[in-house]
């Protein structure tokens, strides 16, 4: 690449459970040798480095809510292994040039996003109930719909990510918003503000779909002074306004 850089952000890999299952092989090459090839970006340009990694590095935890510190609980050889393992390993190598080379790292653990612009049919919560809810179509909760998750507005993250790529910060932080709910909480509340008739479906619950996630950021409020500001009403009134409107 011709001339200077200030900053690599590598935000690059499929992030739905469908997207990376139907391409196992191309998400492992992503988080891995296209991590390598953005790091030696870096390096090359004395660039600035930003990880998009993800709340996935926790697996199906044992502690919660999730700290930075804590070192997860990941099937390394099962089905959404391609991503989970694929990002670990994106971790590794971002610190082993950080620590071999000295270039500036971040890393951003990303938990549950939303927002417009989403793909509706990536299989992922939010845009999957906005979707069903909008055709009053029933709506999938997977299991019981006891497993919590908890998401955070597109803005807020985006904020977020901006104030890390500027810090001094080497080590992993935690980005998402701490409002736990379940799953069928969220189905319900999308119903609601959407005033779908949609009745309430259950299917089997995937293999090694994490049970309880949430994020502890502290760490990001202290080092990074942030904490999440749109309400979750708001947010979800925001993105299921934009999917009412054809795009």
């Amino acid at each position: 690449m011709d001339g200077p850089l200030d900053y690599v952000l590598n935000l690059a890999s499929p992030a739905s459970p469908k997207d990376y299952m139907d391409y196992p092989v191309e998400t492992l090459r992503v988080g891995s040798e296209g991590t390598r090839n953005l790091l030696e970006i870096a390096l090359e340009k004395n660039a600035g480095f930003l990880l998009t990694s993800t709340s996935e590095c926790y697996g199906d935890p044992l502690e919660h809510p999730q700290k930075e510190t804590y070192w997860g609980n990941v099937n390394p050889i099962g089905p959404r292994s391609c991503y989970d393992e694929s990002k670990r390993y994106a971790e590794a190598v971002t610190m082993a040039y950080h620590r071999k080379h000295g270039v500036r790292t971040t890393i951003a653990r990303i938990f549950n996003t939303y927002g417009p612009r989403m793909n509706l049919y990536d299989g992922r919560i939010v845009p999957a109930f906005i979707d069903q809810a909008l055709r009053n179509a029933p709506m999938t909760v997977f299991g019981t719909g006891s497993q919590t998750r908890s998401f955070c507005y597109v803005s807020d993250l985006v904020d977020g990510l901006l104030r890390l790529v500027h810090s001094d910060e080497r080590l992993p932080v935690n980005l998402g918003n701490p409002l736990e709910l379940t799953v069928l909480e969220f189905a319900e509340r999308i119903k609601a503000l959407t005033r779908a008739t949609s009745p309430i479906v259950f299917e089997p619950l995937p293999q090694d779909d994490p049970q309880r996630r949430r994020p502890d950021i502290t760490k990001a409020n202290e080092v990074l002074g942030w904490a999440p500001r749109v309400g979750l009403d708001e947010g979800l009134t925001y993105t299921i306004e934009y999917f009412r409107v054809p795009v």
